[in-house]
C-alpha cells in the first residue's frame, strides 16, 4: 500500500484506534501499553495499533 518510507511513517509511526469509538490519536508507545493514555472523544484506555493494510 504504502511506496515510500515517509508516507508509512506519517500513517503508521505511533498511531493508535481507540477500540470503543474508533478514533485516531497518536502517543507513545510505552504510554498506551501502561495504560496512561485515554481516548480524547470517549475516554477510554483501550487503544489498539493501526492495522497496515
Amino acid at each position: 500500500m504504502v511506496k515510500f518510507e515517509e508516507a508509512e511513517a506519517r500513517l503508521f509511526h505511533r498511531m493508535f484506534v481507540c477500540k470503543v469509538c474508533k478514533s485516531k490519536q497518536r502517543a507513545p508507545v510505552l504510554k498506551v501499553k501502561e495504560g496512561k493514555i485515554k481516548c480524547r472523544k470517549c475516554g477510554a484506555r483501550k487503544l489498539r495499533p493501526v492495522r497496515k493494510k
